[in-house]
């Protein structure tokens, strides 16, 4: 998985780690990284949830480590595409986000049986995260 980055060359994805004000290592974040210029960016459907829980941690976190692929869907997918294959493989990571959507409606109704609202409500947020983007090669 890429993207062109703006000096021409291809931006693979990579899975980093995040260091927020000193203290905070957040790993597991996907980012594009440019080997030719430098620029890094994260990967646009994880800015959201990363920029989030860098809001609940404050101006002055305390020492800790978040796993981000625990708080985002598509960081978790990647860590799993990457697990099975050692490289992000576009159809790998389609089959697995297709088996998590299914995953997550069949939870769905489970939860809902058994009228779990915060249960529910996490379901919810996560088959958020997937709906996104749409993956293109």
């Amino acid at each position: 998985m890429h993207k062109r980055c703006s000096c021409g060359d291809m931006m693979p994805i990579k899975l980093r780690t995040v260091i927020y004000s000193g203290k905070v290592e957040i790993d597991n974040v996907p980012v594009y990284s440019c080997s030719s210029c430098n620029k890094s960016e994260v990967f646009p459907e994880a800015k959201l949830d990363l920029t989030g829980l860098i809001g609940k941690l404050g101006a002055k976190p305390v020492k800790q480590t978040y796993l981000f692929n625990e708080w985002n869907e598509w960081a978790n997918l990647l860590v799993e595409a990457y697990h099975d294959r050692k490289r992000y493989d576009l159809a790998v990571v389609r089959r697995l986000t297709e088996d998590r959507i299914n995953m997550l409606l069949d939870l769905y109704s489970v939860a809902k049986s058994l009228n779990d609202e915060a249960w529910l409500s996490d379901i919810h947020k996560r088959l958020g995260q997937l709906s996104r983007t749409v993956l293109q090669p």
